[in-house]
């Protein structure tokens, strides 16, 4: 079961590292937040560049490439797993405009 609060919280945290002002213009909160999916969903390279480059984000937030689904992976690990719903609760909130500091003027 570690395995599967590990992947939460580790997928809290990358996107509530992404949920930033710089990247969320002009996003509906479900938009932006399916799109900072998408971007963890890409991988640790793609990630990283778009921490260090607010640009990088850009093709995904203009061609909506979402990766909804990707927030429903533990939910479902810990069913399959358990036979149970997973009422979970995360160290970081990945909802968007959740991140105070990333939001800060």
């Amino acid at each position: 079961m570690s395995l599967v609060t590990g992947f939460a919280e580790q997928l809290s945290w990358a996107l509530h590292r992404l949920d930033r002002k710089e990247y969320g213009y002009d996003l509906s909160d479900d938009a932006f937040l399916y799109t900072r999916a998408a971007v963890v969903a890409a991988g640790r390279a793609v990630f990283e560049s778009v921490l260090q480059d607010p640009a990088v984000f850009e093709p995904y937030a203009t061609d909506l490439i979402w990766a909804e689904s990707l927030l429903y992976t533990p939910d479902r690990a810990y069913e399959r797993i358990t036979g149970e719903e997973w009422d979970r609760d995360t160290r970081y909130s990945y909802e968007s405009c959740s991140n105070t500091e990333g939001w800060a003027d």
